[in-house]
């Protein structure tokens, strides 16, 4: 079945860098790979998302020049290079994939900035 692993959340002060990982398995990974973020009282929003390929990397527009996604496809792996964050950040990170007409999510991994 499809599972994604998420890891690498903590906690940072204002300005500092963090790298979430996503590990995948149960499919084969050529798929359009996204992270979403849930903060408090919020509702979940889309961070980034990565092609099959690479080629194409969309961003919301709150973390674009500060966050980077990637994926290695030989490892099944999907990540975001978080730099420069703010308290605003905070919040719970999800990997998400669909397959087959199918949403999967993982468990999430929180993320908060705080002095």
């Amino acid at each position: 079945q499809v599972q994604l692993v998420e890891s690498g959340g903590g906690l940072v002060q204002p300005g500092e860098s963090l790298r979430l990982s996503c590990a995948a398995s149960g499919f084969s990974f050529s798929n359009y790979m996204s992270w979403y973020r849930q903060a408090p009282g919020k509702e979940r929003e889309l961070v980034a998302a990565i092609t099959s390929d690479s080629n194409t990397r969309n961003y919301t527009d709150s973390v674009k020049g500060r966050f980077t996604i990637s994926r290695d496809n030989a490892k099944k792996t999907v990540y975001l290079q978080m730099n420069s964050l703010k308290p605003e950040d905070t919040a719970v990170y999800y990997c998400n994939v669909r397959f087959r007409g199918r949403e999967y999510w993982g468990k999430g991994t929180l993320v908060t900035v705080s002095l």
